[in-house]
């Protein structure tokens, strides 16, 4: 008998620290494929507050993959793309080959039950399936806005879920979107994507006031993770309408004026969050139908020109570091792997 693969898996043993750590695999059980990693991708917001131990430490992980605490160390990451080197005997709907995506930390050589591994259609390259954990976000949180045809929107912070978003609220049928940016690389990219503008913080209210011929936003997203973000959001919200909070904040406080236009324009506060459905959809809706509708997005939309660096696997400490500490050179940065796949 072969003796068990060894894999490298990213770790985070203590805030704002990343390393590779080795471990043996245990051969697939009947139900389980053995996937080789090709490439995965760093999320710029949630992931990254872990890494920097700004997540609640007694919130207990989310995902079967994931491994560790909160309160680190721990292994993360949820944007894995590979090939099925090997499938257990009972495992019909994959096969030796396939490319996959999983929810699953950022390692080389990884088993998985065959149930959490999406099979990618062929026409999608593995870099542009590694987003597809983001654009499920960015669905989920265009199905809580529910905004209407011809309707105003704004959305803060044009990172990948942003910028994601603002595009979907676009193929929504908005009559217009306005993003929200301190970085201008960001704003031009915004613009690129159908913004109909795009300015920095500060000056949002008046270009939503423009934008909507003076009544302010139908919907506005939160995708920055600011808290003065978030105030500037509830200031730009129409009468009755709703500003949907997509970020995790994590540890970091959020005090907000709930006492003006928030309370006399009946203002709705509203969490997306990508581990459930809006319960308004939820008898046409579940999540497998939500990942169909992901992989339908994702022969479409041009997400590589999203892509700023491409790291290799055995530097992902370096990778860590430029998103924690060059934000306005990155956007979408890639792990990229050796071997498997090509």
């Amino acid at each position: 008998m072969p003796p068990p693969p060894e894999a490298r898996a990213v770790w985070f043993p203590a805030p704002r620290r990343a390393e590779l750590r080795g471990e043996r695999l245990s051969p697939p059980g009947p139900e389980e494929v053995l996937v080789r990693t090709v490439a995965s991708a760093i999320s710029p917001g949630t992931e990254m507050l872990v890494y920097r131990g700004e997540a609640p430490p007694d919130l207990p992980l989310d995902l079967p993959t994931l491994a560790g605490s909160y309160a680190l160390p721990a292994k993360y990451g949820y944007a894995a793309v590979g090939r099925v080197e090997r499938a257990g005997e009972r495992v019909r709907e994959l096969s030796t080959g396939d490319a996959v995506f999983v929810h699953h930390p950022h390692q080389d050589l990884f088993t998985v039950p065959a149930r959490l591994a999406v099979r990618l259609p062929a026409e999608v390259p593995p870099e542009r399936g590694a987003f597809f954990a983001n654009l499920e976000t960015a669905l989920g949180v265009a199905h809580d806005a529910n905004l209407r045809l011809g309707e105003c929107a704004a959305v803060f912070g044009c990172g990948v879920v942003g910028l994601l978003v603002l595009r979907l609220l676009g193929l929504c049928g908005a009559g217009c979107v306005v993003a929200v940016d301190p970085l201008e690389r960001r704003r031009r990219f915004a613009l690129r994507l159908g913004a109909s503008s795009a300015v920095e913080p500060g000056e949002a209210a008046g270009a939503v006031r423009e934008a909507s011929g003076g009544r302010g936003a139908d919907v506005v997203v939160e995708a920055s993770g600011s808290a003065a973000a978030l105030r500037e959001a509830l200031g730009c919200v129409c009468r009755e309408g709703t500003v949907v909070v997509a970020s995790w904040y994590g540890k970091k406080p959020a005090v907000l004026d709930l006492g003006g236009h928030f309370h006399r324009g009946r203002v709705r506060l509203r969490s997306s969050q990508v581990g459930g459905i809006a319960p308004e959809l939820s008898a046409r809706w579940d999540r497998a139908r939500r990942g169909r509708a992901v992989l339908d997005l994702l022969r479409h939309l041009p997400l590589e020109e999203m892509v700023t660096h491409r790291v290799p696997f055995g530097r992902a400490p370096e990778a860590y570091r430029l998103v924690d500490e060059r934000p306005d050179e990155t956007l979408q940065v890639i792990l990229a792997y050796p071997q498997g796949g090509g």
